[in-house]
């Protein structure tokens, strides 16, 4: 047999250690078409003459594009048959992504549970995006639930003990990095690290409804072949399902209007694909201020944020019913470290 029918829940063994094809070399197309995509208006991931007035080269590549680049790349090894990707946790931006580097994938599994209904299970695994020099631009724990092939004893459940944040002092900051002559006027609004205080919460305001042609131009920009994102006839309602990171990058976008200023992600502490999202819905994100933190760099501090994306019509700042569960509308609870001007 010659063609890849993914892999199935009995096929992950601990420890094992996935190397995923295929090597990708991103560019300035790869940030067009992002910026074509979601209403991206970062200062820093948008012109070479402002990152430069915050000590960098050039503009590196948004955040998502390498988080995007290397997730599509552990999709056929990991989530081809799965049921649903269900968290995040341990994520760190290591370097920047700059036009013209080469991106690859590998993944250690690192947990397996089998679900007590017998036909499925959940598989962790850690993941890390490299560049061509073999550096580590990015890691990430994941874990999804697969489905089985057949009726097989499962393994031993391993279940990986995982840190519910990322330390303030385990951010990395990109070198050179300095907000010190931050140009407040051309980033789009005003607001500095301490003018957030914890447990504010910002309405975004801005809404997007969501496309099918767009959908799945995204999709494929980052080569993710789940099928649940491709084939009509794989849910029994005949609905394409949103990739959970299309919703991600628009929220994360539609934040620009009350946090223009936290210019990058460095660190995903947690992260949850709350309920289905499907062409149509209209979405509206909101955050919520966590935690504040110096970085030690010149003029950049931290902040820890939750991104909450929900759709149509949901209630403000709404994100749990009275019985502990995610509201229907919320689709995304996301939690992330980003870099502010102090």
């Amino acid at each position: 047999m010659k063609t890849n029918p993914g892999r199935f829940f009995e096929d992950y063994r601990m420890g094992e250690v996935i190397r995923h094809a295929v090597p990708r070399t991103v560019s300035g197309g790869e940030r067009a078409l992002y910026h074509a995509l979601y209403p991206a208006r970062g200062a820093l991931y948008s012109s070479d003459a402002f990152a430069r007035s915050c000590g960098l080269a050039q503009s590196p590549l948004d955040d998502l594009i390498a988080f995007h680049t290397v997730f599509g790349k552990t999709v056929p090894d990991v989530s081809l048959n799965a049921v649903a990707n269900l968290g995040y946790a341990e994520g760190r931006w290591l370097r920047p992504v700059w036009p013209g580097d080469s991106l690859r994938a590998q993944s250690e599994v690192i947990g397996l549970k089998e679900n007590s209904n017998g036909r499925s299970g959940v598989v962790w695994v850690r993941t890390r995006g490299l560049n061509q020099h073999d550096e580590t631009v990015l890691e990430y724990v994941r874990w999804v639930m697969v489905r089985k092939r057949r009726e097989t004893p499962a393994p031993a459940p391993v279940v990986p003990a995982l840190k519910p944040a990322v330390e303030a002092a385990d951010l990395v900051v990109p070198a050179g990095l300095d907000f010190s002559g931050y140009d407040f006027a051309l980033a789009g609004e005003r607001h500095r690290w301490g003018d957030y205080a914890v447990g504010e919460r910002i309405d975004h305001v801005d809404g997007v409804t969501i496309e099918e042609a767009e959908h799945m131009l995204a999709t494929r920009l980052w080569q993710n072949t789940a099928k649940v994102h491709f084939d009509a006839t794989h849910r029994e309602d005949g609905r394409r399902l949103i990739y959970g990171g299309h919703v991600i990058s628009l929220a994360r976008a539609l934040s620009f209007n009350g946090l223009a200023n936290a210019q990058m992600m460095v660190a995903l502490n947690a992260g949850a694909h709350a309920n289905p999202c499907f062409a149509g819905d209209t979405l509206r994100a909101w955050s919520e201020v966590l935690d504040r933190a110096g970085t030690g760099a010149p003029g950049v501090g931290a902040l820890r944020l939750r991104l909450v994306a929900v759709k149509d019509g949901a209630a403000p700042f709404a994100l749990r019913g009275e019985d502990g569960k995610y509201a229907p509308p919320v689709l995304l609870d996301l939690d992330y470290w980003a870099l502010v001007p102090l």
